[in-house]
């Protein structure tokens, strides 16, 4: 197909970008934090960090790593919410040579374990609200290294403590927990003040991230994403986004949200990395879902770029005090992870004056692929046009191209695409055609501009608050159900997540009741993966194979 869609580039925006000025990202880091060294990099609870501040901590957390010996490529996986320790932790990791697992601290014990034993990390630097679901399973994995955090670690001296101790024994929020061998994070990085950060020979090929996403097979999969990947994307996006930052008014230092966790592959990019490269200050929110604290949170700042899902942008417009924040600054409203409705983005443009300009993109993809124009002046309800030095083909079932107007699946070729999955070569081969296409499952239209429109999608994915859930884990998980037969899932449109998950259950246990489900999947599932409907029936569809027809009960919920 020829690049149809470069006539649509707004003017400025190259069709290529130059990756090969950064040998590594650690060489961006490296670049960025002399750069930038006096401004602000990241602040939490009114606490700032500079840009030299970030660079130091994050030598001597390095140099540490380096102490334990471990070998070039190690993985080291990282379990926190937005706090200031998180990019500390990813420069430190990158820069000492080893590979980040990003991990979602409201895992269940049972996702943390297949996690940590498929990666085969190492080392874990871990938020304390969180180590006892670390201690049930640290026994069953290759972890021999734990560093654990607090909230209050980096906030100072009196604050920090003040900030523990309500967390602790006020909020309630640390269960207790035993892990006898770990080093708290200030500990660690006092016992690291006299070592040297060596320098390590990084490369394009090299595997910064282990960036986990859900797999078909019920079990999650490693997606590798290298150095190349990765500062690819920081770079696409650079030149994306130019001709909406260099509108006037002109700032000397961009503000952006970090509401989004940065263990998400959006916010990982997108503020943590593309923040660094452009010396942005981040607000790092590590609780969004208290509005109200966020919005109050929003109200010191004028902020110029907001990325976000639609349940944020929905949940925003919808809290009291919202509509009064100042802003003159804000610049690009950033919407993915999942669709972004036309209702939500119609009233986030009333109330902020900045239209949501839609991109499209997945963890394999590091993970933009595609956008919408920065200087949009309306959601177009469009995923966009391919970023710079990215191609896009929709595809038939035998993987050829269809003419334009005809719906296939979206596949993506650029530098940003994944090395593949991490110890799965088949499903890497199922995932990628011969000529280095990566087939999202994602059914899409593009128009004769070379906008693309998601129409359906090809596989059985959930897409809840912009993650993905496979029904096929939620349906291994709740078969172990004594008092279950046979179970199917499917996903629902839902108003506040986009979609839910639907359970469909026929009873061995005819006692069994909705409750006793939802508590079983309460203790194995994190929260956006657990059904929010569950119906019982006496049968399921089934081919004459005895195979579950999901797609019917889909079409059914569609007929309803």
């Amino acid at each position: 197909m020829d690049k149809i869609w470069l006539q649509n580039y707004p003017a400025g925006v190259p069709s290529e970008i130059d990756f090969t000025q950064y040998r590594s990202l650690a060489h961006l880091f490296d670049e960025a934090f002399h750069k930038y060294a006096a401004r602000n990099a990241f602040v939490c609870m009114d606490k700032f960090l500079t840009y030299g501040e970030v660079d130091a901590l994050s030598r001597r957390f390095g140099a540490w790593l380096q102490g334990l010996g471990l070998a070039k490529g190690a993985r080291v996986a990282i379990m926190m919410p937005n706090v200031l320790q998180y990019p500390v932790a990813v420069a430190a990791i990158l820069r000492a040579g080893y590979t980040v697992v990003n991990v979602n601290p409201l895992y269940t014990p049972r996702e943390l374990e297949h996690q940590l034993k498929d990666s085969g990390a190492e080392a874990i630097i871990i938020l304390e609200n969180f180590a006892t679901t670390l201690e049930q399973v640290i026994a069953k994995t290759s972890i021999k290294h734990v560093v654990v955090a607090s909230m209050g670690d980096l906030l100072g001296g009196m604050k920090g403590a003040i900030v523990n101790f309500v967390v602790r024994n006020v909020k309630k929020m640390v269960p207790e927990y035993s892990l006898p061998n770990a080093i708290r994070f200030n500990r660690m990085l006092s016992d690291a003040a006299s070592l040297s950060l060596r320098p390590v020979e990084l490369n394009h090929d090299d595997i910064a991230f282990l960036q986990y996403t859900g797999g078909t097979t019920g079990l999650s999969k490693g997606a590798m994403l290298s150095h190349r990947n990765v500062i690819a994307n920081v770079l696409q996006n650079e030149a994306w986004l130019q001709p909406a930052l260099i509108k006037e008014p002109r700032v000397d230092q961009l503000t952006m949200v970090c509401a989004l966790p940065l263990y998400h592959i959006f916010a990982l990019t997108i503020c943590g990395l593309l923040g660094t490269r452009i010396g942005a200050l981040n607000i790092l929110v590590p609780n969004p879902r208290d509005f109200a604290g966020f919005v109050k949170e929003l109200s010191k700042y004028k902020f110029n770029i907001f990325p976000a899902v639609n349940t944020l942008f929905n949940a925003l417009i919808n809290t009291p005090g919202f509509d009064k924040l100042d802003f003159s600054g804000l610049k690009i409203s950033n919407g993915g992870g999942m669709a972004v409705q036309q209702v939500v983005a119609d009233k986030w443009f009333q109330i902020t004056g900045c239209p949501i300009t839609e991109g499209y993109g997945l963890s394999e993809t590091s993970p933009v692929a595609t956008a919408n124009p920065a200087d949009s002046t309306e959601f177009s309800g469009t995923i966009g046009v391919p970023i710079p030095s990215t191609e896009i083909a929709i595809l038939d079932d035998d993987g050829q191209p269809v003419p334009l107007g005809q719906s296939g699946e979206i596949a993506i070729r650029g530098p940003q695409v994944m090395v593949g999955y991490w110890q799965s070569p088949e499903e890497t081969a199922r995932a990628m055609t011969p000529d280095g296409f990566f087939k999202s499952g994602d059914i899409g239209v593009m128009d004769e501009r070379g906008f693309t429109r998601i129409v359906d999608r090809k596989k059985d994915m959930i897409l809840v608050s912009g993650f993905n859930v496979y029904p096929t884990e939620i349906e291994g998980v709740v078969a172990e159900h004594p008092g279950v037969m046979e179970c199917a899932c499917i996903g629902v449109p839902d108003e506040h997540s986009g979609e839910a998950v639907k359970l469909f259950v026929v009873r061995k246990d005819p006692a069994l009741t909705v409750e006793d489900l939802q508590h079983f999947c309460k203790e194995r599932l994190t929260g956006y993966k657990r059904p929010k409907y569950i119906e019982f029936r006496a049968e399921l569809p089934k081919t004459n194979v005895g195979k579950i027809l999901r797609r019917q009960l889909r079409d059914e919920k569609k007929a309803a």
